[in-house]
């Protein structure tokens, strides 16, 4: 039995549904049983879990976090919007009257008690990571709905299942923990009597709850992770984390189109690449399957011909060892510190934990003595809402707002800073990116981090930030949005990752 993930990007319209509804069809019809479903050992079929639809998740919270300001009319358009963009995936691809009657309604049942959400939200004049939970929770439901539906009008059964009825969590909103035992239980009870019945159960990711029935989340990305604990709790024979790229590549194919696969790559080599942001593969999908010796694959739903990605306990002694490059944009850096000799290190705890328990993440960040400062890199989206959680935490009242400081300095270089309170100054640095280059064990003599380092010297890149592995095999870099494209091709080249001859072209 092999547990699908779809995320969003592979289903961001009514064709791209379609397609993925075609590839588990595919699949369905060429997978021969194994020796060991044939004695029984494992059940047979195939499990889904799916994401929100591209762009769906962000929408949602910042919906909540409009209602939560009182911009009625910014969450009412977007609740409009979602209603409009789910509506019209139903339309396109359903053609039965029945069914596309009954999913159009579902979709407007639940949007209508997500405006009645963002009512309360308006009401209480605040967020809290249980109501961001319960909001961000929607986009999975609507997926999966409309794909179990896509599937049974082209003739496979297939059911939506709420997740909240599968993955029992604690009650940590914005990053529960799933609690193994309940878990396993319910997935048994729940998932294997319908594989038992042919009929493809289609799950939604990302989301769970709290034994009470409390929603909860598994953390930005936790769909992957979903499909890892699916598949550990019913015992599958690999999980296909399904995406928009081939695998695991040495750069950005966007940015490097002669990019190449990794074919292989073990635990510990995947797991250190989800940290420093393969956006791929979520930080915590290797667990659940190391436990259970479960391979995953990453293989791309727009060339479902390509082998992808195989991650394995034990991968091949003869595979190409290459060390990847991995970059992300629509990024802000956030500075927050001191122009005198007040900065304290217990100041930096502070601020992180005040960002943790708002439920932002946090990329990277780099502590500056020199500078009496902490450098923090976040979403482009998540930039207001972190300013104003720094505001709160070292400004001079809980009200306070980015917007209404006085500004201190301001360059193009630099940024803006302004004025916080009597000690800190707190600023933005809007567009930049990030680049990590994670080693592989047994490339380099040297550690990857000289090499980067060197490489990025001879292009001249400009250096914001950086942020380094002790064991020197990784090293993480943000610079000007507007040098990625340039840098990354050149660090690509400077590494040795084209494919053989294409190197030689070049001199």
């Amino acid at each position: 039995m092999i547990v699908h993930k779809f995320g969003g990007t592979s289903m961001e319209d009514g064709p791209l549904f379609g397609s993925v509804a075609d590839i588990l069809i595919q699949q369905q019809e060429t997978k021969k049983p194994s020796l060991a479903e044939k004695s029984g050992a494992k059940s047979g079929g195939m499990v889904v879990v799916v994401s929100a639809m591209s762009g769906v998740t962000d929408d949602l919270i910042a919906g909540a976090r409009a209602a939560a300001e009182g911009k009625d009319s910014a969450h009412r358009e977007i609740k409009a919007t979602l209603l409009s963009r789910h509506l019209d995936v139903v339309e396109s691809m359903l053609t039965h009257s029945r069914e596309r009657l009954e999913i159009g309604g579902l979709i407007k049942e639940q949007l209508h008690e997500l405006e009645r959400l963002y009512r309360s939200i308006a009401v209480l004049g605040e967020l809290t990571l249980r109501g961001c939970d319960a909001v961000a929770s929607f986009g999975e439901q609507l997926s999966a709905n409309i794909l179990a539906a896509i599937l049974r009008e082209r003739g496979m059964p297939a059911e939506a299942v709420n997740a909240t009825q599968l993955i029992v969590t604690d009650d940590t909103f914005g990053a529960a923990v799933p609690l193994v035992g309940p878990t396993r239980q319910r997935l048994q009870q729940r998932i294997k009597p319908l594989l038992e019945r042919g009929v493809v159960p289609v799950i939604t990711g990302y989301i769970g709850a709290t034994e009470s029935g409390v929603t909860t989340t598994l953390g930005r990305g936790g769909s992957d992770y979903t499909a890892a604990i699916v598949g550990a709790g019913l015992d599958a024979d690999e999980v296909w984390l399904w995406s928009d790229v081939d695998g695991i590549l040495t750069a950005d194919p966007n940015i490097v189109p002669e990019a190449r696969t990794l074919a292989e790559l073990s635990y510990s080599e995947a797991t250190e690449l989800a940290y420093f942001g393969a956006e791929v593969l979520h930080p915590k999908t290797i667990r659940p399957v190391i436990e259970h010796g479960i391979p995953l694959r990453i293989r791309n739903s727009f060339n479902p011909g390509h082998s992808g990605t195989l991650i394995t306990e034990t991968p091949s002694l003869d595979r190409e060892l290459l060390p990847p490059i991995i970059s992300a944009t629509g990024l802000s850096l956030i500075a927050i510190g001191s122009e005198d000799d007040n900065w304290a290190l217990q100041m930096a705890a502070r601020g992180l934990q005040r960002l943790s328990e708002a439920g932002l993440e946090v990329l990277m960040f780099s502590q500056s003595f020199s500078e009496q400062s902490l450098n923090l890199v976040v979403r482009k989206q998540d930039q207001a809402h972190c300013l104003n959680v720094l505001c709160r935490e070292f400004g001079d009242g809980p009200h306070q707002e980015w917007s209404k400081l006085p500004v201190s300095r301001q360059n193009s270089a630099t940024g803006t800073f302004r004025r916080l309170g009597d000690v800190c100054t707190l600023g933005t640095k809007d567009r930049v990116a990030t680049i990590s280059v994670v080693g592989v064990p047994g490339w380099s003599e040297t550690g990857i981090a000289s090499q980067a380092f060197a490489a990025l010297g001879k292009y001249g890149a400009r250096i914001i930030a950086v942020a380094q592995a002790a064991t020197e095999q990784s090293v993480s870099f943000c610079i000007p949005e507007e040098q990625l494209t340039d840098t990354v091709r050149h660090l690509h080249r400077e590494l040795g990752l084209e494919p053989r001859g294409t190197q030689d072209d070049i001199l």
